[in-house]
């Protein structure tokens, strides 16, 4: 198979999605050898995490890696932050692990699910520090891929869907 047959669907310079760590920026396509076998990687860098991890392009798709949502997308994951949270009378052990799964899936509208459902207002009780991580991690995500479709920087996404939450609110 021809490089350019394997890699129609990434290319380097051009940001991906990697369910178990966000968005990520294609640096190159290297040969690598592994264990005597040649293997041909994708270089993906994640700026902010200051991590560079590398992908076998074969196992690409099969791992979970996509382009960006679509923008129309993104306004569906919009729509999903101005709804009502929806928390399930669960033990914490149980949906922090629900909520786990959603911000590793990759999907744009489960990390959407998982902001909604664990944001909080002034007015509203503290959130416990498990409770405040996973919502953190998932509120990085969302912001992440809105700011790449968008072309803005990170903190007026965060803005943005900051006024969303806020809204919702009022």
């Amino acid at each position: 198979m021809s490089k350019t047959k394997k890699n129609a669907e990434f290319r380097p310079n051009e940001f991906v999605v990697y369910p178990a760590h966000g968005v990520g920026k294609i640096v190159s396509i290297d040969e690598q050898e592994v264990a005597g076998i040649k293997l041909e990687m994708f270089v993906i860098t994640f700026e902010k995490d200051k991590m560079t991890l590398r992908v076998p392009t074969a196992k690409a798709t099969s791992v979970g890696m996509r382009s960006l949502s679509s923008p129309e997308l993104v306004s569906k994951a919009m729509d999903t932050l101005k709804g009502r949270a929806r928390v399930k009378r669960a033990m914490w052990s149980r949906r922090a692990q629900e909520y786990e799964q959603k911000i590793n899936s990759g999907d744009l509208i489960s990390i959407a699910e998982v902001v909604r459902d664990l944001h909080r207002n002034d007015d509203q009780r503290e959130q416990s520090y498990s409770e405040r991580q996973l919502y953190e991690a998932a509120l990085e995500r969302l912001t992440r891929e809105v700011a790449a479709v968008d072309g803005i920087e990170e903190f007026k996404a965060q803005e943005r869907v900051g006024d969303l939450l806020d809204a919702r609110a009022a």
